[in-house]
């Protein structure tokens, strides 16, 4: 199986959605609405096959001048344990240093999978004085990195992790 990770584009909206949903469903991610992937398709990568098939995708949300969020990873559910995984979040660490980011934040179940790649669970990832800068932001993301109750719903269970890149 040969697949390649490159920037999203506009038209991979649809099919990010379809990789997502499934994961929304069992409460494994949060939901985004289309207008909100379309918005933030810059920052997404996906994983495509030759024909054209997306099989995974995975987002960089820069959240403050050294940190950045691992977001949204999926992986087609027919291509678990192949790579897809992995390619993309080594695209995401590139992305990151290209950014100048030192450190990778992602709120996750899937602990094995991201403790192989260095992430390392963790208590508090920033300062009080970002943590008050943090909690202005509307985004859900920003919401559930902070613990807020608003979107404890979505949250209960996941391990904070972080990777000093």
């Amino acid at each position: 199986m040969s697949f390649t990770v490159r920037r999203a584009r506009t038209t991979d909206v649809r099919g990010i959605q379809g990789l997502i949903e499934p994961l929304v469903n069992r409460r494994i991610l949060l939901g985004k609405e289309l207008v909100v992937l379309f918005e933030d398709v810059q920052e997404f990568r996906v994983a495509e096959l030759d024909d054209g098939r997306l099989i995974g995708c995975g987002a960089l949300h820069v959240m403050w001048e050294d940190l950045g969020e691992v977001r949204t990873l999926a992986v087609d559910e027919e291509f678990l344990g192949s790579g897809v995984g992995h390619a993309l979040l080594e695209r995401i660490e590139e992305d990151a240093r290209e950014l100048g980011l030192s450190r990778l934040f992602c709120l996750t179940f899937e602990t094995e999978f991201f403790g192989r790649h260095g992430f390392e669970p963790i208590d508090d990832v920033v300062t009080p004085e970002v943590y008050a800068e943090l909690v202005r932001s509307q985004d859900d993301g920003v919401a559930e990195f902070l613990d807020l109750s608003r979107v404890k719903q979505n949250t209960l269970g996941n391990t904070r992790m972080l990777k000093h890149l």
